[in-house]
């Protein structure tokens, strides 16, 4: 298997399932309806929308670092503001940040491999970083998502 692929497969785990550390992203995101997503169950916290828009923001801008972009996010970009709460629009997110990432996969795979240890961008991390950043990223935010499921069920409770 190339370095490629098998960075790839990482970032797909880290997203999709089958992680060593435990739930990947969309499976933590299984199961949580728009209401659920866009609680505060713990004071200062983001919301779990609010972490899946953060987690796109990062994939893109990563895929636009392999594209050539510096992708400085902003604050707003950054952080999007979660802006409609209805059920339609949580689940236009979610598919948005699938579809995100499946374009981010498909770029990895084809970055060339002598590649991986110049910079993304000039004056940035180099792609191997960058990439295993943003599988870093996924996981961290995935924690993230697992103990605000836990907060509202205790809330609900049902922890």
């Amino acid at each position: 298997m190339s370095e490629l692929k098998r960075i790839e497969n990482q970032l797909k785990r880290a997203f999709e399932g089958g992680a060593w550390h435990g739930p990947a992203v969309t499976e933590l995101l299984n199961g949580v309806d728009g209401k659920t997503a866009a609680a505060h169950p713990i004071a200062g916290a983001h919301s779990i929308w609010e972490l899946v828009l953060h987690i796109a923001a990062w994939e893109g801008a990563c895929l636009r670092r392999l594209n050539g972009d510096r992708a400085q996010l902003p604050d707003e970009e950054d952080w999007p503001a979660v802006g409609d709460t209805s059920e339609k629009s949580w689940q236009a997110v979610r598919a948005k940040l699938v579809e995100g990432h499946h374009s981010l996969r498909k770029k990895i795979l084809n970055v060339d491999e002598s590649k991986l240890d110049q910079p993304i961008v000039e004056g940035l991390a180099t792609v191997y970083e960058t990439v295993h950043g943003v599988i870093q990223h996924d996981l961290y935010h995935a924690g993230q998502i697992a103990l605000l499921k836990k907060a509202l069920q205790k809330e609900k409770g049902n922890g």
